[in-house]
């Protein structure tokens, strides 16, 4: 028996005790699909529990900027386990990492977004962020600013309140009623041949949208730079410099949800600097640990701070500020910077762009899309899952849902595997 791959009792044990005992997110309840056992993974590979090896062409959920199996990143956990695994962030404590951490990542958003609020996710992140923009007018007497904007096909999380009232993919939220209210959603944002409205229409829909709520109703506007989960869906040039100069008209506070297109995904270190927006809230996740620790950070504008001056913040979570998270963090930093993966994201998205460029001129492919290691496939036909499946057979591991296929592979990638990706995913769609 190999190092990666176990006897085929052993393997079945775990399979059955997986289908037996777990209850996965996005499976139909009561009738588990075998798993995919993943064992080991290393770079861009990973091996499944007969031996079995794949390219990693999702990075899980869009998260594994530098790699698998990075020892600087067990290293730099191990020792701050050793140092100081865990102590509460409430009230006046804190610890080193923590604080080392907080003052980089301002240090590389630059502008006013001079404080962080450490979170364990993206839902999390983006609950907090709402949370407190209405805290913030409510500390400033204009309490009545309690509508938040979002957009149509969004995804903000999956919690139970915040995060998911703000998302705006129907099928997410059905069965979890009553959500809470105070969210008002808007159109898409998309370029290219798929374009259901110029930016001329967005922004008329977003300013008639506060004259019929009214501007001092209106608490904050949340929106991801590129959309994630809803297709890789990349908004015209000059849509969020003209959102944003309508909420600055209006004194709406903007929320930039970087949880997938902050540290680099899309070749720029954050989503704002890519479309030249100062947010107000800038919440990040996953890459920000490349997911070897549930950590997220939201960082917060000066402007922020000014309106919650004096205010009590009643709001915490267990592990905010957690010093092994923290930790990593630092370390996952060292390598995207020494490595110049941010630039490394954009060259090798642009190639991986290229290779999959002659896909459009199959019936079956309606447009390839994305920037950066943030690209999806929009297929003719509903059939994505299957299309995943078969691709997966061949050795890749991308995302498939309804007509997408998204890839979000390491920054790591090299133009050797991109290759071996897109001659996978041209033979999948050949077969199918």
């Amino acid at each position: 028996m190999s190092q990666t791959s176990l006897s085929s009792p052993a393997a079945e044990r775990l399979a059955a005790l997986d289908m037996k005992h777990i209850v996965h997110p996005h499976q139909v309840i009561g009738s588990p699909a075998q798993p995919l056992v993943v064992a080991r993974a290393s770079g861009t590979r990973l091996w499944d529990t007969a031996g079995n090896e794949y390219l990693d062409a999702t990075c899980g959920l869009w998260q594994c900027a530098v790699g698998h199996g990075r020892q600087e990143l067990a290293a730099a956990a191990a020792a701050q386990t050793e140092t100081l695994e865990f102590y509460a962030s409430f009230w006046d404590f804190s610890n080193p990492p923590a604080i080392e951490l907080a003052a980089r990542l301002c240090a590389l958003a630059g502008g006013d977004l001079d404080h962080v609020h450490f979170t364990t996710g993206g839902s999390e992140g983006n609950s907090f962020a709402i949370k407190l923009a209405r805290l913030a007018w409510e500390a400033a007497s204009e309490g009545m600013r309690d509508v938040i904007l979002s957009r149509n096909n969004a995804y903000h999380g999956s919690d139970a309140g915040a995060a998911l009232a703000a998302t705006g993919i129907a099928p997410l939220k059905e069965g979890f009623d009553p959500l809470p209210d105070g969210f008002l959603h808007l159109g898409i944002p998309r370029r290219g041949p798929l374009a259901e409205a110029s930016t001329d229409e967005l922004i008329a829909e977003l300013e008639e949208a506060i004259e019929r709520v009214g501007a001092n109703r209106i608490a904050a506007f949340i929106g991801e730079p590129i959309m994630g989960v809803g297709g890789v869906i990349c908004p015209p040039e000059d849509y969020w410099p003209r959102v944003e100069q309508v909420l600055r008209e209006h004194d709406i506070l903007l929320i930039l949800d970087e949880v997938i297109t902050a540290f680099g995904r899309i070749g720029h270190w954050f989503g704002k600097d890519r479309f030249g927006v100062a947010p107000d809230f800038l919440v990040t996740a996953k890459a920000i640990t490349s997911g070897y620790f549930p950590f997220g950070a939201v960082l917060l504008s000066d402007r922020v701070m000014e309106l919650l001056n004096g205010t009590l913040l009643r709001h915490g979570l267990t592990y905010n500020g957690h010093p092994v998270g923290a930790a990593v963090a630092l370390a996952n930093l060292d390598i995207i910077e020494g490595e110049n993966l941010v630039d490394r994201a954009r060259e090798a998205g642009e190639y991986l762009r290229d290779q999959l460029a002659p896909l459009e001129s199959s019936p079956a492919v309606v447009e390839v899309r994305g920037e950066g290691l943030m690209l999806c496939i929009e297929l003719a036909e509903p059939n994505a899952v299957a299309v995943a499946e078969t691709i997966r057979r061949r050795g890749v591991v991308v995302r498939g849902l309804e007509q997408r296929i998204n890839l979000s592979p390491p920054l790591t990638i090299s133009r050797e595997e991109i290759d071996i990706a897109a001659q996978a995913i041209a033979a999948a769609l050949e077969s199918t």
